[in-house]
């Protein structure tokens, strides 16, 4: 494959599948911008040589034309000086020398056509590489929002219906756990009133006996009081 079509290929390439079918769309970008600036690079050292030829036949046809221009003269000059024979052999040689003229000018010819589409094919390929550099940053950015959005995505399917429903049964059992822990503290509570009640009696029936008792000993020492206040009162 030449080189050109080798680059054609880069170019007409569907972008969308080769990264369809790579492992890994940024280096498989990257891969195809190295891949058309080294084409390119071929591309111009290719047209370099076909430029380099052009001049080269350019260079031998200006010359061999020099020489049957020279041989031309020297017939002349033979024919002049009497030596049609010289005349003969100079002629000869101007006609063998026009032959590769005629050959070389053609060559030219082709050579300066085949140069000059190089040029153009060249211009091209340098024009799409530079589309390809300006858009490299464009879809490594588009790849990499790509992979974030899938992982995101594979993140939420891997949660799944599953997880969540695990996850509302042990919210359950916490709350089970927490009604029980409410339940046996207000049992607990309950017996500590009760306790406190019964104690409570206990107390007041103490307090009862010994309010008697009081009652008793206040009750006696008022009839003492009353006595003792009817004797001062016999005295006067």
């Amino acid at each position: 494959m030449s080189i050109f079509g080798r680059m054609t290929d880069i170019v007409k390439a569907n972008i969308n599948d080769l990264l369809d079918r790579a492992e890994d769309p940024e280096k498989m970008i990257k891969q195809m911008v190295l891949e058309m600036e080294e084409a390119v690079n071929k591309a111009t050292l290719a047209v370099g040589s076909a430029i380099a030829n052009e001049k080269s036949l350019e260079r031998q046809y200006n010359k061999q034309l020099a020489q049957t221009n020279d041989w031309q003269q020297k017939a002349i000059t033979a024919v002049n000086a009497g030596r049609d024979d010289l005349a003969r052999q100079a002629l000869e040689r101007k006609n063998t020398i026009g032959k590769n003229v005629a050959d070389l000018d053609r060559m030219v010819t082709e050579a300066r056509t085949t140069s000059t589409q190089l040029r153009g094919q060249l211009d091209q390929l340098k024009a799409k590489l530079d589309e390809a550099r300006m858009r490299q940053n464009t879809l490594i950015a588009r790849s990499q929002a790509a992979k974030a959005k899938k992982q995101i995505a594979q993140s939420f399917a891997g949660i799944g219906s599953d997880a969540f429903s695990k996850f509302d049964k042990l919210e359950q059992r916490v709350e089970k756990t927490e009604a029980e822990a409410d339940a046996f503290a207000q049992l607990a509570g309950e017996n500590t009133s009760l306790e406190d009640q019964f104690k409570m009696l206990g107390t007041s029936t103490e307090v009862d006996d010994e309010l008697l008792q009081l009652k008793a000993q206040l009750g006696t020492g008022s009839q003492s009081a009353g006595s003792l206040t009817e004797g001062s009162g016999a005295k006067e």
